[in-house]
């Protein structure tokens, strides 16, 4: 069992038979009444983010979780398609409860496919990812790196980002994954 104490984020538990994962909490000690524990929770099944409130020391099941090295072959609309490094069987996982993740990752590359009591349900990704940028505006005379503003560009798996004006069409860049926001040149 887990207490409300013991909760980190990207724990997975069980609140009346739904399996969620924890996004954010706060514990919440008002001078008058119980102490609680304010949260972000994220509903496994579909990626839908809610808030839930707890009493402090509120006990619930810890859910078994398991990350497996998989590479990512494809998307077909419906399920994203998975292939376990070592034995080389596919994994479907339902699009739409990984689309935010999606737009991080090319075919091919090697992430972690996240199991939650034995079913596939999330991407582990690394913290930061070199993409290519496909489609941007060109920059104008006078942009510099010193120089402040930026502009609109797609990348080579379609997540659009906001990049500084001096980078180019065909130019590697990294971007962080947990915010989606630009970093530097690759």
């Amino acid at each position: 069992m887990l207490s409300t104490n013991q909760f980190k984020n990207g724990n997975h538990i069980d609140v009346e038979g739904t399996i969620f994962k924890i996004v954010e909490f706060q514990h919440v000690k008002p001078g008058k009444g119980a102490a609680f524990v304010r949260t972000k929770l994220r509903r496994i099944s579909d990626g839908n983010v809610i808030d839930k409130t707890f009493r402090a020391g509120e006990k619930f099941r810890a859910v078994r979780t398991e990350t497996r090295k998989v590479s990512y072959l494809y998307a077909d609309g419906t399920d994203a398609h998975f292939m376990d490094s070592e034995s080389f069987e596919q994994v479907p996982v339902a699009e739409a409860a990984i689309a935010d993740d999606l737009k991080w990752i090319k075919a091919n590359d090697e992430v972690d496919l996240l199991f939650v009591d034995g079913a596939p349900s999330g991407l582990n990704l690394p913290a930061s990812v070199e993409l290519e940028v496909t489609h941007t505006e060109p920059g104008l005379r006078g942009d510099t790196a010193s120089g402040g503003g930026t502009k609109p560009a797609t990348l080579e798996t379609g997540a659009e980002i906001q990049v500084p004006l001096f980078i180019n069409i065909g130019e590697k860049i990294k971007v962080q994954t947990e915010s989606g926001s630009y970093m530097s040149r690759a």
